[in-house]
This record gives structure tokens, sequence and C-alpha cells, in this order.
């Protein structure tokens, strides 16, 4: 019997040395023409910047700090990790035997033969302590411990990403209400000198300078811009209740600054592309969930070899009451025993072909989020490059614009060849372009946001 025993497990040793699964190591996607037009090695990135160090706002911090505090994606996702992290733990136990116990009473009434003609009814007492202890030769435990744990790391990562979505999308809309208040202002200065021309137009034609045509074209002009006005307010209502949702409170008056006092960082670094999977979390939980399909294929591997499992009771079984807890009613028992599946309807592999495909799936998941992240960089690089372009565009065109208005509205005066039709243009290219470059500002905060988040920006470190 030794004999036998040293031999059996001295051909499990073997057995389980053949490596039926396999360790996971990490792939490398990256590539350095991830960023397009891009091909510095400086690792100094912006996502190394602590949101509260990044947006130096006061009145965006506190909003930011709100949202992380009370929004509910946020806190769904808190919860998402607290369930991995039960099947974690649970995962972990694993490797431990089975204990269950149990107490019974049985009444029974027997047939003639069963009691033999001498008695037709039993009571059976049962106190009994059982055991089930699977032996993980061959790594399936160890494997589902790996998959348990990638999918609670990646619940972490879902997490920081949803914070990091959550940063990025409090100050862009903090931002946009900033720029609908610049806008508002703009409108309301033009609206006011809309009424001092139109007024000008009256005291014109008295002096029979201009004909009553003038005089309603300008009127025409003043009401154009009345009607912007209400928009712009209703969008500045709909963005400061954007915000309050985000921080999860009914809506309300934001606290801000103006869009002239923000000054835009100009030194900018975005790293190298082997660092998204360091910061960004979107990218992590790609990779992760590869991890687990990886895990997963192991197990699915490990069904086509024995289980092995070790099942042991123990207790007390009487007919009789009083010697229930007796010498006499004392039992027990262990029992070794090996399952080999030979025929079951191919469920072993199809289920290893289906966990093979979603490995592959995952793999090209992850391949395509590196892409993703790389062309955000990108993108965000080549928005915040344009929108400085086009205010120092901007900049002159207002300058030509305003003079073009002041010379109209004196050529109107003393020239038979200019009429309000050329005043009317000027103005309202004028007031085109001024509204242009609160956008184009507020373009490059929104890139730089982008950017901020491209990185993997907005997250705990």
């Amino acid at each position: 019997m030794k004999k036998i025993i040293l031999l059996i497990s001295f051909s499990l040793f073997l057995l389980s040395s053949c490596h039926i699964t396999k360790e996971y190591n990490q792939i490398n996607v990256y590539n350095d023409s991830l960023y397009r037009d891009s091909f510095g090695n400086d690792t100094n990135t912006i996502a190394n910047i602590p949101w509260q160090e990044f947006f130096i706002d006061e009145n965006l911090q506190a909003l930011i700090q709100k949202a992380l505090s009370q929004n509910f994606d946020l806190k769904m996702a808190i919860e998402r990790i607290n369930v991995a992290n039960a099947y974690f733990k649970q995962s972990k136990l694993a490797f431990l035997p089975d204990l269950n116990s149990s107490v019974s009473i049985r009444q029974s009434k027997l047939a003639f033969p069963q009691g033999f003609g001498l008695i037709n009814s039993s009571t059976q007492y049962d106190l009994i302590i059982s055991s089930s202890w699977e032996l993980d030769i061959w790594g399936k435990l160890k494997s589902s411990k790996k998959a348990a744990l990638a999918n609670l790391l990646k619940t972490e990562a879902a997490k920081r990403a949803v914070q990091s979505q959550l940063v990025s999308e409090v100050a862009f809309y903090y931002y946009q209400l900033l720029s609908l208040d610049n806008q508002l202002e703009i409108l309301e200065k033009t609206l006011e000198n809309r009424k001092l021309d139109v007024s000008a137009m009256k005291d014109l034609k008295a002096s029979n300078i201009v004909n009553g045509a003038a005089v309603v074209q300008s009127e025409a002009n003043q009401y154009s811009v009345e009607v912007a006005i209400p928009d712009v307010k209703r969008l500045i209502k709909e963005t400061e209740n954007m915000l309050s949702f985000l921080i999860a409170s009914p809506s309300e008056t934001v606290n801000r600054k103006s869009l002239g006092d923000e000054a835009i960082p100009q030194e900018l670094s975005v790293g190298i592309p082997a660092q998204l999977l360091k910061y960004r979390p979107d990218v992590q939980a790609a990779e992760l969930e590869f991890r687990i399909a990886f895990e997963q294929t192991n197990v699915a591997r490990t069904a086509f070899y024995p289980n092995i499992n070790i099942t042991g009771s123990a207790g007390f079984s009487s007919l009789d009451f009083s010697k229930w807890f007796t010498a006499d009613g004392l039992f027990a028992n262990i029992m070794g025993g090996l399952t080999q599946p030979i025929f079951n309807k191919r469920m072993n592999k199809a289920n290893l072909s289906s966990a093979e495909a979603n490995q592959e799936i995952a793999f090209h998941n992850f391949k395509k989020s590196v892409l993703i992240a790389g062309q955000e960089v990108s993108n965000a690089l080549y928005a915040m490059e344009t929108a400085k372009e086009k205010e120092s565009s901007r900049i002159k065109q207002i300058e030509s614009l305003t003079k073009a208005v002041d010379f109209t509205k004196e050529l109107l005066k003393y020239s038979e060849t200019t009429n309000y039709t050329d005043v009317l243009t000027s103005e309202q290219n004028l007031l085109n372009a001024e509204l242009g470059i609160v956008n184009d500002r507020v373009e490059q905060w929104i890139a730089l946001i982008y950017l901020y988040k491209a990185t993997g920006g907005g997250v705990e470190k």
C-alpha cells in the first residue's frame, strides 16, 4: 500500500510539472510613432500633475472636489470594486477544504421485509461533520485566483477612469460656462452700442443725411442682438444645471471667475507612448480584461485533466437517543477520488475554444484602446495648436474690423456713396469676430483638458 501511495504521488508530481497552465507575460503594444508628429523622448508628462495643481482656479477645484465625493457614477464604480473584492477574497480560500455539519432526526415506518417482521418503525439520530478538498494539481484554482485578482484590479482601474472622465467633464463645462458669460457680456455691450446707433440714425435722418430705410435697418440690427441674448442665457442655465448634476446637487448658480482671468499653461509635455499604460486607467483596464481572459483560458485547459478530491466525514449515528453520543454511535470515513472526463458532448472543447476566442477579442480590444489613446493625445495637441493660430489671426481681424466700423460710420455722415448697409455689414462682422475669439480661447482650454485626460491625468497617483 505504501508503494502504491508513493507511486501515485510521484505520478501526480510529474503530471503537475507539465505546465498545463501558462504564465502571463505583459505584452508591449507601443511604438514611438503612436503620437503623430511627436518624436520626443521626454518622460515628463502632465499626467503626473495632480488635478489640484493643474487647475488652479479655486472655484473649479471646489466643483471637482464635490464631484469626486458626491458623483453617482463614481460611487457606483466604488461599489463594483467591493463586489470584485468579495469574489477575490473567496478565490483565495478556494485552496482550503470545505467543512460542513448537519444534525438530523429521521422517523421511518418500515415495511415487513425491512424490519424482518420484528419492528415496524425506527428513529435515527445523526450528527455529521463532512469535509471535501480539491487538490489543485493542474493549477485551475490558482488561475481562477489570478483572474479574480485581475478583475479586482480592473474595477479599480475603471473607477480611476470614471474619476479622470469626471474631472475632465467638470473642467469642460466650467470653461464652457466662462465662455458663455463672456459671450453674454459682448452681446449686452453690443446691444447698448446698437441702441446708440438707432438714436444716431434717427438724428441723421432728421438732418436728411440718411433715409428712413437706414433707421429701420439699424433697428433690425438692434433686434438681431436682442434675439441672441436669450439663447445664451438659456445655455448658461443649462450648463450650470449640468455642473450641478455632475456634483450630484440640485440645480443652482455656480460660483465662477471670468474667462479673461484664466491663464492657459504654456509648458506642456505628453511624455512617451509607453507611459500610457502607467497613467491611463482605461488602457490599464483593457489590459486587465485581457489578463482575465488569459487566466480563464488556463482554467478551460485544466478541464481536460482529472479532478482529484479527498472527502471525509465523521460523527454520531444511533437508533437510540440515549446511545447517540457514545463510542457505539461514533463513525468516520475518508475517501480519495479521481474524476476523469471521457465523453461530455464536447463541452470542454467548446469551453476552451470559447475562452481562446474571448482571449483574442480582449487582446484586440487592448491594442485598440492603445491606438485610441494615441489618437486622442495627437488630436488634443493639434487642437491646441490650431486654436492658438486662430486666436492670433482673430486679434488682427478684430483690430481691422473695429477700424472698418469707425470708418464706415464716418463715411456715412460725409459721403453719399456710403449707405447704412456698409455699416451694418462691418458691425455684424465685428460682432462675429468678437464672439469667435471667445471660442478660440475656450477651444484652447478644452484642448488642454482633453490632453490632460488623454495622457491619463485627473486620477489619484
